[in-house]
């Protein structure tokens, strides 16, 4: 789904990407991906913007490598235990409260520049989706460039 807009001196290039997930802080590389969708756009420089749709998922930045993804999961596991006292699982008689806990302190969306058709990331810099909930999920990821 790709469309261009032209809005006075603004031009927009949307698109979406799927994934499926494991879930349980499962984290994908999406560079790549964003990396395709961008390259095929319509606008050299501007800021991509990559969001997941859902309230158990985030997407950030990060050094994707089996150390550093252990080492987030940790950090979170810490931060937001799996099993702990939610209301959220009490009032809606669920199990992912530390899911959407997690998600909300990751966020949802993160920014790069855009210069001359590539993203401005680090060396050792990646885009990941990381799946929060409790079980396998298909995410959506709205990935918009704006000039």
């Amino acid at each position: 789904m790709s469309r261009p807009l032209a809005c006075g001196a603004v031009a927009v290039h949307s698109e979406e990407l799927e994934f499926s997930t494991q879930g349980d802080a499962d984290v994908i590389d999406i560079t790549t991906d964003v990396e395709r969708l961008v390259a095929g756009g319509p606008i050299d420089d501007g800021l991509v913007t990559a969001f997941v749709r859902g309230s158990t998922a985030a997407i950030t930045t990060m050094e994707f490598e089996p150390g550093g993804v252990a080492d987030l999961r940790a950090l979170l596991d810490r931060l937001v235990p799996v099993e702990g006292d939610y209301e959220h699982n009490r009032l809606n008689h669920d199990t992912n409260s530390h899911a959407h806990q997690r998600a909300s302190v990751i966020g949802a969306s993160d920014q790069v520049p855009l210069i001359g058709g590539r993203l401005a990331l680090g060396t050792w810099q990646q885009l990941v989706l990381i799946d929060f909930d409790d079980r396998p999920r298909a995410r959506t990821v709205v990935v918009q460039v704006v000039s």
